[in-house]
C-alpha cells in the first residue's frame, strides 16, 4: 500500500480487529505510511491458540500483499478488516477458537455458541 503523505494515522477498527498504518515503538504506535500494524481481538472475547492466530496473521500478509500499491485508505483498510473478521468467524464456527467464558463482556457478537445436544433415545 502506498500513501504519499499521512495527515494523521490512518485505521481500521471493527469488532475483533484493528488495523493500524503505524508501527509500535516502545508501546507506543508511532504512525508511518509504509507499514500496516494489526491487533487482533483486542478485548479477548475469544480463546485463542497458537495456530489460530497464526492463520490470522498469515491472512492479513496475503491481504498487505494483495493490496499492494493502491490507496492506503479506510476503504481499503476496511476491506481488509471484513475479510479478516470473516475468517475470524469460520475459525469460531469451526471449533478452532472459542468464546472466552472469562471475558469482560459475552455479547455473543459471531453468534451464539455451538452447544452439543443430546441424541433423542
Amino acid at each position: 500500500m502506498s500513501s504519499d503523505q499521512l495527515p494523521s494515522m490512518v485505521k481500521c477498527t471493527t469488532r475483533h480487529v484493528r488495523i493500524f498504518a503505524a508501527c509500535v515503538d516502545n508501546g507506543v504506535l508511532v504512525p508511518v505510511n509504509d507499514k500496516l500494524t494489526l491487533d487482533v481481538d483486542p478485548d479477548n472475547e475469544f480463546l485463542w491458540n497458537d495456530g489460530a492466530l497464526q492463520q490470522v496473521q498469515q491472512c492479513f500478509r496475503e491481504q498487505v500483499e494483495a493490496y499492494g500499491g493502491r490507496p492506503l485508505n479506510d476503504y481499503n483498510l476496511r476491506r481488509i478488516g471484513t475479510t479478516l473478521e470473516n475468517l475470524i468467524r469460520q475459525l469460531l464456527h469451526s471449533g478452532v477458537i472459542a468464546y472466552n467464558p472469562d471475558g469482560r463482556v459475552m455479547n455473543y457478537s459471531m453468534g451464539l455458541p455451538q452447544q452439543d445436544t443430546p441424541q433423542p433415545r
